[in-house]
């Protein structure tokens, strides 16, 4: 694996990223030992990249997490999130100064660690100022307890308003989006992406292989294997021709290439524009190994222009795209410096 830096930090992290919302899931997840065995080999292949979150599993996959990187904890860095619910009270979710100042304490102790560094907003919360979030994601920063913030699952609006009142505020800003991202799920190419090479922000997607869609699982006229956790995806119920193209055409450059369908999702997600690190999460040696292998995966332009052509998003933008404009200014005669 290679090394990328965080948007415009000076962090330096792998290019991919390790998800650990397996660790300690029931029925579908691994228990702690395979997943250290996972952490261990990711680590010496070059990644120190891992994400989880204190929702998962109710706060197992950061105690999980936390004790198998114990003794490599200077070597990694370590992602989690707030917002989402950990208990009934009313203010055991959401981006309020209470909460925010709660549960990253809470994350410190299941994770076992003086300090996070990437704590991320895992939603935007419309019941609390964003003003009030930033302020209080700030202090932790300031404290110590955090390094970096940033956040997952925001339109492209709300990250441009965080990003414009943390300038406003002088606060700290959101370095990095987590958002979803697949080749059949290609939605934050309109928005998000421009905006994220705008403005230094680096982006860590979630879901490269589209919940599974893209792993060579799912094939046209064929049944998901039985125990598989694509089978939970509620996508696998009503696939479209689209997809299914899209499926066909990994599935085929795999064979070309002698990869995995797995690995071919992954190498082209990790190699878009703006792109820091794709997540994936592995629940066994294997599928680790599998994924970790994309980082090998070396696809030409006729690969890259076949899957973009298969998945490409419709117009939707007419009158304001970037080749109507370019073609103004070259109307105009005007030239960049």
């Amino acid at each position: 694996m290679k090394v990328r830096k965080l948007g415009r930090t000076g962090l330096k992290v792998s290019n991919l990223c390790l998800g650990a919302m397996t660790f300690g899931a029931p029925d579908w997840g691994c228990d702690e030992a395979t997943a250290k065995q996972i952490v261990d080999r990711f680590v010496d292949a070059g990644g120190n990249f891992i994400d989880t979150a204190n929702v998962y599993s109710l706060g197992q996959s950061e105690a999980i997490t936390g004790r198998v990187i114990k003794d490599k904890r200077h070597r990694v860095v370590l992602a989690t999130k707030v917002v989402s619910p950990m208990g009934s009270g009313a203010n055991d979710a959401g981006g309020s100064r209470k909460h925010i100042l709660d549960a990253v304490d809470a994350s410190l102790k299941r994770l076992g660690t003086d300090y996070i560094d990437l704590y991320q907003v895992h939603a935007y919360d419309f019941t609390t100022p964003l003003d009030e979030t930033l302020r209080a994601l700030d202090d932790c920063v300031r404290w110590g307890k955090v390094r970096y913030i940033g956040c997952s699952n925001y339109a492209g609006w709300e990250l441009m308003k965080a990003t414009a009142l943390a300038r406003e505020f002088n606060t700290a800003r959101f370095d990095s989006l987590q958002p979803q991202y697949s080749l059949s799920c290609r939605y934050i190419e309109r928005e998000h992406l421009p905006l994220c090479r705008e403005e230094g922000i680096g982006v860590i997607p979630w879901g490269p292989l589209g919940g599974g869609l893209l792993s060579g699982k799912v094939r046209r006229g064929q049944a998901a294997p039985e125990g598989s956790r694509v089978t939970l995806n509620p996508a696998t119920a009503s696939i479209d021709d689209k997809t299914y193209n899209i499926i066909d055409t990994v599935i085929s450059i795999a064979g070309e290439l002698e990869a995995t369908p797995s690995q071919i999702a992954l190498a082209w997600v990790m190699r878009q524009p703006g792109v820091t690190s794709p997540i994936f999460g592995a629940r066994t040696i294997e599928q680790l190994e599998d994924n970790i292998g994309a980082a090998q995966v070396n696809m030409d332009e006729t690969h890259f222009q076949r899957l973009d052509e298969v998945s490409r998003l419709p117009e939707v933008y007419p009158y304001g795209n970037r080749e109507r404009a370019a073609q103004l200014l070259k109307a105009l005669n005007f030239e960049y410096a």
